[in-house]
């Protein structure tokens, strides 16, 4: 297998438009590298980009600690069937600078799906203005044919699709969802697991078991009370645990169509604290 080769100025991807895009923050896992062999099941070469985003971080939030593993992830990617690792600068994306740039990310005119007071909008109102930023900006620099994104950030995936299928200079873009995976214990694979102290692994399957519970409902409330239930009986502390049409994250209103229960929970420890995110189709007993 040869290494995968390292583009770090944005006129080198000209020659490798059409190929299939994965963007990553790094600190690369199982779920990651899944992205990848997926794109590489696509014609063209695969380009997957590291970037940790600043516009999506607020300024309490852990952008400074984010993980960070450039070698090994480089390696990883390799191994998974990158072509071609794309480590862009900051001023490449961002030329405005970052104050500008996060101003530019608050006005963005984003899309519906991810405007629901209910979900990812309600504690995070900067979030999905900087990566919808970021991306058509990545996509813009990568021109690929296809793009690939995970199902356990489901909302985000929405928000994707939305905004590329509303941008003329995007919308012949494939966006390709690749399953969520999931450690040995049912967690959902995310860089920040890697902050959990194994004395607290336990409650972080909560979130899964949660999911678990709302299997056993048969109406979209009763879901919701079963996932919090489990959620606060493992000390975690709720942000949302919602059933939602899995398109338009819309509350459901008729259960004969399919339905998505998403769930975003806080795990606080001795020295910190980790947000967890789930979600999982959820066929409701009729």
């Amino acid at each position: 297998m040869t290494e995968p080769r390292i583009i770090q100025n944005p006129v080198e991807l000209e020659a490798l438009a059409g190929g299939c895009f994965v963007p990553t923050m790094g600190a690369l896992h199982e779920g990651h590298l899944s992205l990848i062999r997926e794109a590489a099941r696509h014609q063209g070469p695969v380009i997957t980009s590291i970037f940790v985003n600043p516009t999506q971080f607020a300024p309490n939030e852990d952008f400074d600690a984010y993980p960070r593993s450039l070698d090994r992830d480089v390696r990883l990617a390799g191994e998974a069937g990158t072509d071609v690792v794309y480590l862009p600068a900051e001023s490449s994306l961002y030329p405005e600078g970052r104050a500008a740039s996060r101003t530019t990310a608050a006005g963005l005119p984003i899309p519906n799906v991810a405007k629901h007071p209910q979900l990812e909008d309600a504690g995070r109102p900067h979030f999905f203005g900087g990566v919808c930023l970021v991306v058509a900006r990545l996509l813009e620099q990568v021109r690929p044919s296809a793009t690939v994104f995970g199902e356990k950030d489901w909302q985000q995936l929405q928000v994707i699709r939305a905004m590329i299928a509303d941008d003329a200079k995007l919308d012949d873009i494939e966006v390709i969802p690749g399953p969520i995976v999931r450690e040995s214990d049912g967690l959902a694979m995310s860089s920040r697991n890697a902050y959990i102290p194994p004395a607290d692994r336990l409650r972080a399957r909560g979130l899964s078991l949660a999911l678990d519970a709302a299997e056993k409902a048969t109406t979209p409330d009763e879901a919701e009370t079963l996932m919090r239930a489990t959620l606060e009986a493992h000390q975690l502390t709720v942000e949302y645990a919602v059933i939602r049409d899995p398109e338009s994250l819309m509350p459901v209103t008729d259960l004969n169509r399919p339905t998505r229960a998403i769930i975003t929970a806080g795990l606080d420890f001795e020295g910190g604290s980790v947000r967890l995110l789930d979600n999982r189709a959820m066929p409701l007993v009729r």
